[in-house]
């Protein structure tokens, strides 16, 4: 069964970890725990096991945006950031809500995409080389 609720700080380790597969390191512990303690966290749960999350705030023009979407790697394409992406935009805070990806992300893009997000923009040197695109959903 799977499942979608708010973090907590119980799961800080575990999200932390899957984190670490994902990008090699711990570098954000400290964000995804005050993701957690703003209440700007949700995770998708397989059984009792995590096994992705997300986090959004509201800095982005007064806007939604989720900053990082995040999948064991062992569980993607399984649908699991469309079901954190569905979650959000039921609690989503504001009317339009926004996330980004480099344009190197295929995956990612086509999640969005999936996801009735579309473009909205491309912001050059982030990442030198690798464009970050701006994508864009209204709450329905």
């Amino acid at each position: 069964m799977k499942t979608v609720v708010k973090a907590n700080m119980n799961n800080l380790d575990e999200l932390v970890h899957i984190d670490s597969e994902a990008i090699g390191n711990t570098s954000r512990r400290s964000y995804i725990e005050q993701s957690i303690e703003f209440g700007r966290c949700i995770i998708v749960k397989e059984e009792n096991a995590v096994v992705g999350f997300l986090i959004y705030d509201t800095n982005f023009f007064d806007c939604t945006f989720i900053s990082l979407i995040i999948v064991s790697p062992s569980k993607r394409r399984s649908g699991y950031a469309s079901i954190l992406l569905d979650y959000l935009m039921g609690i989503a805070p504001t009317e339009k809500v926004f996330s980004s990806t480099n344009q190197t992300n295929i995956t990612m893009q086509k999640v969005f995409n999936k996801n009735g997000f579309v473009e909205s923009g491309i912001v050059e040197n982030l990442d030198e080389g690798d464009p970050e695109i701006i994508y864009f959903k209204l709450k329905s």
